[in-house]
């Protein structure tokens, strides 16, 4: 499989979930192994933050990356994931602040924006992380097994005390599902009384119905209820998956996840790269 970028620049525009204010992004194509980037447009220099596992600063209710230079951007987990399912390898994306827009709280909107934009194939064969031996990996009560595999194959197990959500469990294998269809419109998601708590600290002030599904007393406080009747597993997969891709190429391993989090997606990746003997990097022919 060729490398590919977008054929068109688009842009979106919406609020980030954490800072309530507006935020935009605009996608450019780019050349062969540029890789993905974002631009802050809102600052002077210095500005490029590589989307990258090790840039990454803070998973505290999302993924944030941050260059030398002390640049963030957050929120990028949901957008990353619809570039992994759209086979994006290069991209330049600018913000005009420090947090990608929310949108509705899934990736079908970035979805929609890289096929309006259209997908442009390029001269250059993909690379791929194909992983060579066992490993797992715990951060507290969160554990992830990955193992070797010739595709990308995800079994999860979430668990909640909310009755609604309880346990749920949902495998996909890159070559067997879509991701468009079968993750893409999968939700974030909260509780109203943690939001409450979260905008008395100074977060989740763009957090709405319009972009994540509320839970209350064990119900979906959102009237047009769920996507999907798990909805919630499917966009921890989604999450994972978004949080796999800064390893800078897509995958080719099998990963059994339980309590999966972008804390431990993140420690998944380090593992990974600090042990030369877990990996190699691979041609696409």
């Amino acid at each position: 499989m060729q490398q590919k970028t977008i054929k068109h620049t688009v842009s979106c525009f919406g609020i980030g979930v954490h800072s309530g204010k507006p935020a935009s992004i605009t996608l450019y194509p780019a050349p062969a192994n540029t890789g993905i980037k974002f631009v802050r447009t809102d600052i002077a220099k210095n500005n490029e933050v590589t989307a990258r596992y090790d840039f990454v600063s803070t998973t505290n209710l999302g993924t944030t990356i941050k260059n030398e230079h002390n640049v963030e951007v957050a929120t990028i987990e949901h957008l990353m994931a619809a570039l992994w399912g759209c086979k994006i390898d290069n991209i330049i994306i600018e913000t005009d602040g420090p947090e990608i827009p929310i949108m509705d709280g899934s990736s079908e909107p970035f979805i929609f924006m890289i096929e309006c934009a259209g997908i442009q194939e390029l001269d250059h064969l993909r690379k791929y992380l194909e992983i060579t031996k066992e490993m797992t990996i715990q951060d507290k009560d969160s554990i992830t097994k990955i193992s070797p595999s010739e595709d990308f194959s995800v079994d999860m197990n979430i668990e909640f005390a909310d009755k609604l959500i309880g346990k749920q469990t949902y495998q996909f294998t890159d070559r067997q599902r879509c991701f468009k269809h079968e993750l893409a419109r999968a939700r974030t998601f909260g509780f109203q009384q943690d939001a409450i708590s979260l905008q008395k600290m100074g977060l989740a002030q763009g957090a709405s119905l319009e972009n994540a599904i509320v839970l209350h007393e064990d119900k979906v406080v959102n009237s047009e209820g769920l996507r999907y009747q798990d909805e919630f597993v499917r966009h921890k997969m989604l999450d994972l998956v978004g949080d796999l891709y800064l390893a800078g190429m897509p995958i080719k391993g099998h990963f059994e996840t339980y309590k999966p989090g972008h804390t431990i997606n993140n420690k998944v990746l380090r593992s990974i790269f600090s042990d030369p003997d877990s990996f190699r990097v691979i041609e696409d022919y």
